[in-house]
C-alpha cells in the first residue's frame, strides 16, 4: 500500500495530519490537543496527491464544512464571494461564475469531485451546475495550475468537493430545509450514506425555488425567479488492491435571466409580448411575486456520469478519473412561439484523467499523468445560431515531482497541451410558418439557405510548469514561494461566435485568428500560526500575453456598431487580444486572545490592480487602460464567539457579526461605455446557531439564522451584470441599473438520522 497522509480532526481540537508508511506501522495512536484553529488542514488540488496545506507551495485555499455552514450564499459559486482573493460575476441569485484575482470566465477551471465540469462557461449569464447541498468542503488554486489540469486552469481551479464516505459500519443522513425571506426561496435536501466496510453508498436529492428578489430601489427585478432540482447517486468498493468508485448526477434548472426592460416613464420592468418587440406588457408584483416561471426563460439540464479507480501496479498507485456529461441549454426568447428556444446548445464531454504515483525513491515523489478530454457541441435546433457544431479534443500529458528535505518542500513540474478544433460550415433556410431562421443541410449552391459559418480547424499547442518552495521555519511562521506558467487556447465562442446572444443581450463575434494566451505568475507568502493570533501575507504578480477580452466594435460612421433584432438596437462586440499585467494580494489576520480562545476576530483584506499593457492592435487610451470585470480594494470583518461544548441541551453555539466593505472601483474598462464607475458599500451581516441534542447527548437538529445586508443598502457591483442592465436610465439615486439584494434573512434547519451503526465486514 505504501505511504498515506492521515489527517484526524474533532471539533474542539486541533487537527493532527501525519505521514504513515503501512509497510512498517499497523497501529499509531493519536493525541489531539484542545484548540480552536485549524493549522494542518489536507488538500487535493493543485497537487499530485493528498498533501497538507501547510506544506504545499501551491498558493490554495480551503473552504471548509463549517464556513459553508455558516454563511448565506444562493449557490455553490456564491460561497466563494466573501474569501480573500476571489470573487463572482453574478447575473441575480442563482447564477454566478468564480473570479480568481480579476481573471475569470475561461480561465478559471471549475471541477466537482476532480471532473471537468463542462457547461458552456463561456456565456457570461452561464452559472455552474452543481447541486450546492452537495458540497462538503472547497479547494480554489489562486494561480496557474495548467500543470495538474491544462488548458482552461490559467487563472487557477476551483474545486467542489462532496463529503467523503461515512466509517464503516455506519448508515446515516440528514434532511434540510432553507429559507430565505427576500425572495421568499425554499431550499430542501436529503441524503443517505453509507459503508459496510467493502461497499460506500448514498445519494441526495435537493429541490429549491424563489420569486424575484427585492431591493429598495428597484422594488420586485423582474426575471430573477429559478426552480431548481437535483439528484445524485454514487456505489463503491473498498478492498486491499484499492478502490473504485460511480458517481450518477441530474441537474435540471428552469432560470429567468433579467434584461432590464423598463418603462419610460414609471420605470416599471417591462417585457415583450410579440416577437416583433413592437408591443410590451409592464411585469406585475403579483406576478413578480409568484413562484410561477415566466415563458420567457431558459432551461437548463445537466447529466454526469464518472468513474474514480486506484490500483497498486508495480510497487506505484495508477488512479484514473473517467467521466461523460451532457449539458443540454435551451434560452426561450420568441413571446408568439414560447415552446421554440431561440439557443438551444447541447454539449457533450468525455474527460479522462490517468495518474501514476511512482513509488517513492531517495525522497523523490513523482507522479506522471495523461489527461483531457473529447468535446462535442450541437448547436443547430435553435432558431437563433451563436456558435457552429464543433468537436474538440484536449489532452496533455504532465510531470510533478516533489520532496521534503527536514522543514523544506519542494514541487514541481512540466506539461504539454494540445488541442485539435474543428467547427463545421452551417446554413440556414426561412421556415415558412415560425418565420425564423432553422439550419438546413444545403450546399453552397442552394440561392434559398443563408451561410452562417464557415469550416474551420485549428491546432494550438503550448507548455506550462510550475516551481515551488515551502519553508516551514518553525511550528509557527511558513515561507512560501511559488512560480508558474499557465496556458488557455481559445474557447468556442472567442474563436467563432456570430450572432446574438439571448441571454446576454448584444450580438457577438469570434475571430479566428486568435492565440493561445500565456501567463507568467509569481507569489510569495508568508503564514504564522500562533496561539492567539493567526496571520498570513500573500502578493503575486501575473503578466499575461495574448490576453482574450471582448470590446464594443466601433461603426465605420463613428459611434457603436449595432445590430437590429425584434425592434431592439443591439451593441456588437467582437474578441480581441492585448497584454495585460495584475497584481496585488491578500492579508489576513485572525485575533483569539486567551483565556477568550473562543472569541475571534477575524479581518481579511484583497486587493487587485491590473493594467491593459496594450499591444501592436490594442493602442492604450485612457478609456482602455484597465481591464475588464476586476473586483474593487475588499474587506471583511467578523467578531464571532464559539462553544463548541454542552451547555444543557446545546452544543457547538456560535453567534457573530460582521462586514463587506468593497471600495470604490475607479479602475474599469470604460470604451464604448462598457464598464462604469462604481461607488463603494459597506454590507452588514450576523448570524447564530447551535446544535440541540436529546437527552443521550445525540444531535437532533441543527439551527442557522444568518442575516445579509441587514441595513438595507441599496448598492452596485461592479461584479454584477445586473449593473449594465437598464434601457432607461434615470432613477432617484442618479445611477442606472439594477441593484444588489436588499436585506436578507435566512434560516437553516438539519435534521440528522442514523440508519445503522454496526461492525463492518470483514475482509
Amino acid at each position: 500500500m505504501g505511504k498515506m497522509l492521515v489527517k484526524v480532526s474533532m471539533m474542539g481540537y486541533a487537527p493532527l495530519t501525519a505521514t504513515i508508511d503501512l509497510t512498517e506501522t499497523t497501529k499509531r495512536d493519536f493525541y489531539l490537543s484542545e484548540s480552536v484553529t485549524e493549522m494542518h488542514d489536507v488538500v487535493v488540488t493543485g497537487t499530485s496527491k493528498a498533501t497538507a496545506l501547510k506544506r504545499s507551495p501551491v498558493p490554495t485555499t480551503l473552504v471548509g464544512r463549517q464556513y459553508l455552514r455558516d454563511h448565506a450564499f444562493g449557490n455553490a459559486i456564491d460561497a466563494l464571494s466573501t474569501v480573500p482573493g476571489i470573487s463572482t460575476i453574478g447575473t441575480g441569485p442563482n447564477i454566478s461564475k468564480p473570479v480568481i484575482r480579476g481573471l475569470g470566465g475561461s480561465r478559471v477551471l471549475t471541477l466537482f469531485d476532480g471532473v471537468r465540469q463542462e457547461g458552456q462557461q463561456w456565456g457570461a449569464e452561464h452559472g455552474v451546475e452543481v447541486d450546492q447541498f452537495l458540497i462538503d468542503r472547497i479547494e480554489v488554486v489562486k494561480g496557474p495550475a495548467s500543470l495538474m489540469y491544462g488548458s482552461d486552469a490559467l487563472a487557477g481551479v476551483v474545486n467542489l468537493l462532496p463529503a467523503p464516505p461515512v466509517a464503516p459500519g455506519v448508515a446515516k443522513g440528514s434532511a434540510l430545509a432553507m429559507y430565505d425571506s427576500n425572495n421568499r426561496a425554499w431550499a430542501s435536501s436529503v441524503n443517505m450514506d453509507g459503508n459496510n466496510g467493502h461497499m460506500v453508498y448514498g445519494g441526495r436529492a435537493s429541490a429549491k425555488t424563489a420569486v424575484d428578489f427585492r431591493n429598495r430601489y428597484d422594488g420586485l427585478v423582474y426575471g430573477t425567479k429559478y426552480r431548481e432540482a437535483d439528484l445524485n447517486g454514487y456505489l463503491g468498493v473498498h478492498r486491499d488492491w484499492g478502490y473504485a468508485r460511480a458517481d450518477l448526477s441530474i441537474h435540471d434548472n428552469l432560470q429567468e435571466v433579467p434584461d432590464g426592460s423598463r418603462d419610460s416613464l414609471t420605470r416599471s420592468f417591462i417585457y415583450p409580448v410579440n416577437d416583433e418587440g413592437t408591443k410590451w406588457a409592464a411585469a406585475t408584483d403579483a406576478s413578480m411575486d409568484s413562484y410561477a416561471i415566466d415563458g420567457l426563460h431558459q432551461h437548463i439540464q445537466y447529466y454526469r456520469a464518472y468513474g474514480t479507480g486506484s490500483l497498486g501496479v508495480g510497487g506505484g498507485r495508477l488512479a484514473a478519473k473517467l467521466g461523460y456529461s451532457r449539458s443540454v441549454r435551451r434560452e426561450f426568447n420568441h413571446p408568439d412561439h414560447i415552446d421554440i428556444p431561440g439557443l438551444y446548445l447541447i454539449l457533450d464531454t468525455w474527460p479522462f484523467d490517468l495518474k501514476y504515483h511512482f513509488m517513492e525513491k531517495r525522497g523523490w515523489e513523482a507522479t506522471a499523468g495523461l489527461n483531457g478530454m473529447f468535446q462535442r457541441n450541437d448547436a443547430s435546433k435553435g432558431t437563433e445560431l451563436l456558435l457552429p457544431n464543433y468537436s474538440e479534443l484536449d489532452f496533455g500529458p504532465f510531470l510533478h515531482a516533489k520532496r521534503t528535505l527536514g522543514n523544506v518542500d519542494i514541487s514541481g513540474g512540466l506539461r504539454y497541451d494540445a488541442r485539435d478544433f474543428r467547427s463545421e460550415a452551417m446554413y440556414t433556410r426561412r421556415d415558412a410558418t415560425t418565420g425564423f431562421d432553422v439550419t438546413d443541410q444545403a450546399s453552397g449552391n442552394d440561392t434559398a439557405a443563408t451561410q452562417r459559418f464557415e469550416a474551420f480547424s485549428q491546432r494550438y499547442g503550448g507548455f506550462s510548469g510550475s516551481a515551488g518552495v515551502a519553508w516551514s521555519v518553525d511550528d509557527q511562521w511558513t515561507l512560501k514561494a511559488n512560480i508558474g506558467r499557465g496556458y488557455r487556447a481559445p474557447n468556442a465562442a472567442e474563436a467563432t461566435a456570430a450572432g446574438i446572444h439571448p441571454g446576454a443581450g448584444y450580438a457577438q463575434l469570434g475571430d479566428a485568428d486568435l492565440k493561445p494566451e500565456a501567463n507568467l505568475q509569481e507569489d510569495l507568502g508568508l503564514f504564522y500560526n500562533g496561539s492567539h493570533v493567526n496571520a498570513s501575507v500573500e502578493l503575486f504578480n501575473n503578466r499575461v500575453d495574448n490576453f482574450i477580452y471582448n470590446a464594443v466594435v466601433q461603426s465605420i460612421h463613428g459611434g457603436d456598431s449595432l445590430m437590429e433584432q425584434d425592434g431592439a438596437r443591439l451593441q456588437v462586440f467582437k474578441f480581441r487580444q492585448t497584454t495585460a499585467r495584475l497584481y496585488g494580494g491578500e492579508a489576513s489576520v485572525d485575533i483569539h486572545p486567551h483565556p477568550l480562545d473562543h472569541l475571534h476576530f477575524r479581518n481579511t483584506v484583497s486587493l487587485v490592480l491590473a493594467q491593459n499593457e496594450g499591444g501592436s492592435t490594442a493602442p492604450v487610451t485612457d478609456s482602455t487602460r484597465y481591464l475588464p470585470m476586476v473586483p474593487p480594494l475588499h474587506f471583511s470583518s467578523e467578531l464571532r464567539y464559539d462553544i463548541p461544548k454542552r451547555s444543557g441541551r446545546f452544543t457547538n453555539l456560535f453567534a457573530k457579526i460582521g462586514v463587506q466593505v468593497h471600495a470604490a472601483q475607479h479602475r474599469f474598462w470604460a470604451a464604448g461605455g462598457t464598464e462604469t464607475a462604481t461607488p463603494g458599500y459597506t454590507l452588514l451581516d450576523a448570524g447564530f446557531g447551535a446544535d440541540l441534542l436529546n437527552k443521550q447527548g445525540r444531535t437532533v437538529m441543527t439551527l442557522t439564522v444568518l442575516g445579509t445586508n441587514l441595513a438595507d443598502i441599496g448598492f452596485q457591483s461592479n461584479m454584477d451584470r445586473l449593473k449594465y442592465m437598464d434601457n432607461h436610465p434615470v432613477n432617484s439615486t442618479g445611477r442606472s441599473g439594477i441593484y444588489g439584494m436588499g436585506r436578507n434573512i435566512t434560516v437553516k434547519l438539519l435534521v440528522p438520522f442514523n440508519l445503522a451503526r454496526k461492525k463492518p465486514a470483514a475482509d
